[in-house]
């Protein structure tokens, strides 16, 4: 029997239906038996939209394999590591070396070789921010010249056969399905001697995407770091043909250091002896540490150009992602896929310097891209970076910036991007934040560089994106548990209602001058919701197609919660702008774009 306190009666006098959707959002990543056993003992409410979301705690739910698609995501799911799990890795980094010890021996037990992989023709790109665009960039072009390029990046968006691609597309259900079961198949059929250990999953996909890249004999391979660089698993590649660093930042401090200085080394050691590598601008500092490592490692390493600095002699070059920042992610795909085509087109020819040697690091010579390189920047596209999505009254602004220089550009081409929309809108406007973060990221800071674009209503809620059990194998995660994550919800509410406390996130400027504001200054501006779904149908009000699907069914709200969206319905338009993490905005995508859930 429950021990009912007044607190609890918020759960208790939920509808029924209400009760069971949350308990079905949890079930779907949570093993039942274990939910229902914390549920007996005690109920822990959180201050939710509405209602309350009981205490619980994680553990992989046991899947007997198949043969199709889902039942391989969902094996694929029982290699995600448990919260404890991860801290143990953690610790384990005062021994980094034998992290890719390790990934040598899982590549060898799923039957390939180090040496292998040096017939992909590797082009190997690491960065904090901008290395999943410019390898995107870099892709589109060579794919332009009549390649079959494959890509692996990460995270993915709505389905993990994402991260694996062959020209430009991830690999179809049929595909991922036969090779994920070789793989898996020969590392579990050798796990007995080897202390019945198996590889991580970011660990098992890269190990996976090389297999797909050598039995599709794709004429090269473009491959997105993880985490670091130096001990990223995917640094087994012994012989690149060209490496790029992109913009470096302060992120994931607890497993690359909490200095510039520190995360440059770990970046620079994806530099191999004799190996062109390039870098964009960086803090002066992170330049002088990556000058040391190439010099050490025996790497020529070259500064990336402005990217104005292309157009002397072609005109202006237009760009098919959006924001300032994509010039430099642009012009270090330039100088990649420069690079490669000299290495493949000309490979009696020794690479050449293209700057002076000095005791800074030189400056690659610009050149005069080809019509081919013109086209491959122009049509690029990279979801959920700087994406803009409209329905009808409703544009959606998604960007997975999560780091407080990734959040600056975001704010900077939010600000700009819906300024314009709104200057061509005949009544008022509402903007709308939907928020969330993960892991050690200091979330407070990045919301009060958010505060700068005077949001009406801020929302926040876990990357959960639904509450049916239904498709969502892909989008789980077993790395960190819903309690936690509601947790990190409240605590960035409770972050953005200092924030207005303090005038620094007031939504009064933002409408269109000369009409009244939406939000009184009394009214409650901020709400917390237990998945993405219903964050999402209380921001739009109906008003979105796509959302009023009626087989999305969201739980049911109260009353009092709904009251506080009429502001929303007597508006012209409604930007929400999504951001915090590229988990959350992969399940924004998934409900707002359907056909992205349903790739060939």
């Amino acid at each position: 029997m429950i021990d009912v306190t007044p607190q609890h009666h918020i759960w208790l006098q939920l509808p029924s239906t209400a009760q069971h959707a949350i308990m079905v959002c949890l079930s779907c990543v949570w093993k039942p038996s274990v939910f229902a056993a914390r549920l007996r003992k005690r109920v822990w409410p959180y201050r939710l939209a509405g209602f309350s979301v009981p205490h619980y705690s994680t553990k992989t739910a046991p899947h007997i394999p198949g043969m199709d698609y889902q039942d391989a995501v969902c094996t694929l799911n029982t290699l995600q590591t448990n919260a404890s799990a991860l801290e143990q890795v953690r610790r384990d980094r005062s021994q980094p070396e034998l992290q890719l010890q390790a990934m040598r021996g899982f590549l060898e037990r799923a039957g390939l070789t180090v040496k292998e992989l040096d017939h992909l023709n590797i082009i190997h790109v690491t960065g904090t921010k901008g290395k999943g665009s410019t390898c995107a960039f870099t892709e589109h072009i060579l794919r332009g010249y009549g390649f079959r390029t494959g890509f692996y990046s990460s995270p993915h968006l709505v389905q993990v056969r994402e991260r694996i691609r062959i020209n430009g597309q991830p690999i179809g259900k049929d595909l991922f399905t036969k090779y994920f079961w070789q793989v898996y198949g020969r590392l579990d059929e050798t796990k007995e001697a080897h202390d019945g250990t198996m590889p991580a999953y970011f660990r098992f996909l890269t190990i996976l995407a090389f297999h797909v890249f050598l039995q599709e004999k794709v004429d090269l391979a473009v491959i997105e770091v993880g985490i670091g660089g130096a001990y990223d698993c995917t640094n087994i590649i012994r012989r690149p043909w060209v490496c790029g660093i992109s913009s470096l930042g302060i992120d994931h401090t607890q497993i690359l250091g909490d200095t510039i200085e520190k995360i440059a080394w770990q970046k620079g050691g994806i530099f191999k002896p004799g190996v062109p590598a390039f870098t964009v601008k960086q803090p002066e500092e992170a330049m002088e540490v990556l000058r040391e490592r190439s010099k050490e490692i025996s790497c020529p390493l070259w500064m990336c150009p402005d990217f104005e600095d292309y157009q002397a002699n072609c005109g202006p070059l237009k760009l098919g992602l959006a924001g300032q920042h994509q010039r430099s992610n642009a012009s270090l795909a330039l100088q990649l896929s420069h690079t490669w085509l000299q290495r493949r087109c000309l490979p009696d020819e020794k690479f050449l310097s293209t700057g002076v040697e000095t005791s800074s690091i030189p400056a690659a010579t610009p050149f005069t891209p080809s019509p081919v390189m013109k086209k491959g920047l122009a049509d690029t596209e990279w979801p959920g970076r700087n994406q803009t999505i409209q329905h009808g009254a409703v544009t959606y602004f998604l960007d997975g910036a999560h780091t407080m220089r990734s959040m600056q550009a975001c704010v900077s081409w939010f600000q700009e991007t819906a300024a314009q929309r709104e200057l061509n809108t005949s009544g008022p406007v509402a903007r709308i934040l939907l928020f969330n973060a993960t892991g050690e990221r200091d979330c407070a800071a990045m919301l009060k560089v958010l505060a700068q674009c005077h949001f009406d209503f801020a929302v926040f809620c876990p990357n959960i994106t639904e509450t049916t059990t239904s498709g969502n194998a892909d989008q789980q995660n077993f790395n960190v548990s819903v309690e936690h994550m509601l947790t990190r919800c409240l605590e960035n509410e409770r972050s953005w209602r200092l924030l207005e406390s303090t005038g620094k996130a007031s939504g009064t400027p933002l409408l269109i001058e000369g009409s009244l504001p939406l939000v009184p200054e009394e009214k409650e501006t901020t709400l917390v919701f237990p998945c993405i779904l219903s964050a999402l149908q209380w921001i739009t009000q109906g008003r979105d197609a796509a959302l009023a699907d009626p087989s999305k069914n969201a739980m049911p709200l109260k009353a009092s919660v709904m009251a506080k969206a009429a502001p929303l319905c007597d508006v012209a338009e409604i930007h929400v702008l999504i951001t915090g993490s590229l988990h959350l905005v992969g399940g924004a995508l998934k409900h707002l774009v359907p056909e992205s859930s349903k790739y060939i």
